[in-house]
C-alpha cells in the first residue's frame, strides 16, 4: 500500500535530494511525496491532500516554523503524524517537538537509511489507525438501522478504544540517569542546572539515535530509550558503552564555589517482551505512545541499583550477551517489587 508523505522544508535542494534518494520507491509506488516550503504552505497541503500519511518537517522556516506547525496538526488532521528532520537537534528543540506531538526526530545531515526506517515505523502506526477508522466508517449496515446520534456516539467510543489498542513486542529498554544533579541544584541556579542537564542529554540522545533507538521519554534527570528490530539488545549496550566512554573524557564542570563536578551516568538495560501502546487519558486527549510491563519496570530498577559509571544488566540478559561483551558479576541484590534477590552484572566492554 502506497504511503503519501508531505515534506516541509524551505531548502529547495531538499526536494531534489528526496526524489533522488527515494526514486526506486517512488517508481514502485511505495512512496508519493508532496512538498511545502513552510508551515503555512504545509497546512494548505494537508487540506488539499486528506490522504496524507505522515509529515517530514524542518524546524527553522519562514512564515511558520515547524514547531508551530506541530501544534496546528491535531486540528488539521488528528491521525497525521510528523517526524521532525532538522539540524537544530539540541535537547530543547527535541523536547519541545516531542511535547507538541512529534512521532520521532531525525537530525541533519540526514542518514537516509535511518530516515527510511523511521518513516516506515511512523507509516505503520498511522496505517493501523487509518484501518481502524475505515472499518468504523464502512459499517454501512449499522448506518442503515441505527439512529444517527447513537451511531456518532458509538463511532466516537470505538475510535477512542482503537487508540487504546496495544501490541506485544520483543525489544530492549534502557534507562540512563545523570548522577548527582539533585545535589547540584542545591548550590547552582536553576537555569544553570537545566543548561548543564540539557547539554548532557544532547550527547546521550545523539548516541541513542545513531544506534536506531527511540527516545521514549525524559523523566527528570533520566532518559528512557527503546530499541527494536535486529540486534536490539546489542545496540542498546553499544549505546551505553559509548555514552560512558564520552563522559569519561569530559572535563569536570566548575560549579558553585569553584567546585569541580565530573558528570557521570548510571544505566539499567533489560530485554524481552513488553506491551506497546497509547497509555494515558483519552478524555483529556493526553496519550503517550510508550512501552510498559515487567521488563520495563525491571530496567528502571536495574538502573537504580547501578552505581555512577555502571551499566547494569540481570543474569538473563547476561546469558544472551556474554559472548559479545565483557561483563563482571556484581552479585545478588533485592530490587523493588521483586520477591526474590536478582543476580546482576556490570557490562565493562
Amino acid at each position: 500500500m502506497m504511503a503519501k508523505i508531505l515534506v516541509v522544508d524551505d531548502e529547495e535542494d531538499l526536494e531534489i535530494l528526496v526524489r533522488q534518494k527515494f526514486r526506486r520507491k517512488i517508481r514502485e509506488n511505495v512512496y508519493e511525496f508532496v512538498f511545502a516550503r513552510n508551515g503555512a504552505e504545509a497546512l494548505e497541503q494537508v487540506q488539499a491532500h486528506p490522504d496524507l500519511d505522515i509529515i517530514l518537517s524542518d524546524i527553522n522556516m519562514p512564515v511558520m516554523d515547524g514547531l508551530t506547525l506541530l501544534s496546528r496538526l491535531p486540528e488539521a488532521n488528528p491521525v497525521l503524524k510528523a517526524v521532525v528532520v532538522s539540524a537544530y537537534g539540541d535537547m530543547q528543540n527535541i523536547r519541545t517537538a516531542m511535547n507538541r506531538g512529534a512521532f520521532d526526530f531525525v537530525c541533519k545531515p540526514v542518514d537516509f537509511e535511518d530516515l527510511d526506517r523511521t518513516m516506515q515505523k511512523t507509516i505503520d502506526h498511522v496505517k493501523q489507525l487509518q484501518q481502524t477508522i475505515r472499518a468504523i466508517q464502512e459499517n454501512n449496515i449499522l448506518k442503515m438501522y441505527v439512529d444517527e446520534h447513537v451511531l456518532n456516539f458509538m463511532t466516537h467510543k470505538e475510535f477512542e478504544q482503537s487508540l487504546m489498542k496495544s501490541e506485544l513486542l520483543d525489544a530492549t529498554v534502557m534507562f540512563v540517569d545523570v548522577c548527582g544533579f539533585t545535589a547540584i541544584t542545591e548550590r547552582v541556579p536553576a537555569g544553570t542546572v537545566v543548561n548543564l542537564l540539557n547539554s548532557l542529554f544532547d550527547d546521550i540522545v545523539k548516541e541513542i539515535i545513531a544506534q536506531g533507538g527511540h527516545v521514549d521519554k525524559f523523566i527528570g534527570d533520566a532518559v528512557m530509550a527503546v530499541f527494536r528490530g535486529d540486534y536490539h539488545l546489542d545496540r542498546a549496550i553499544e549505546v551505553g558503552l559509548s555514552i560512558k566512554k564520552q563522559l569519561d573524557n569530559v572535563q569536570p564542570i566548575t560549579i558553585g564555589d569553584n567546585q569541580a563536578h565530573q558528570p557521570q551516568i548510571s544505566i539499567g538495560i533489560n530485554s524481552g517482551e513488553m506491551v506497546s501502546g497509547n497509555i494515558g487519558s483519552v478524555s483529556l486527549k493526553r496519550l503517550d505512545y510508550t512501552v510498559i510491563g515487567d521488563v520495563v519496570n525491571s530496567a528502571q530498577r536495574l538502573q537504580a541499583a547501578a552505581k555512577p559509571g555502571q551499566i547494569v544488566i540481570n543474569e538473563e540478559t547476561y546469558l544472551k550477551v556474554k559472548g559479545n561483551f565483557s561483563c563482571e558479576k556484581i552479585g545478588e541484590v533485592t530490587l523493588k517489587n521483586k520477591a526474590q534477590p536478582v543476580v546482576i552484572y556490570e557490562v565493562v566492554a
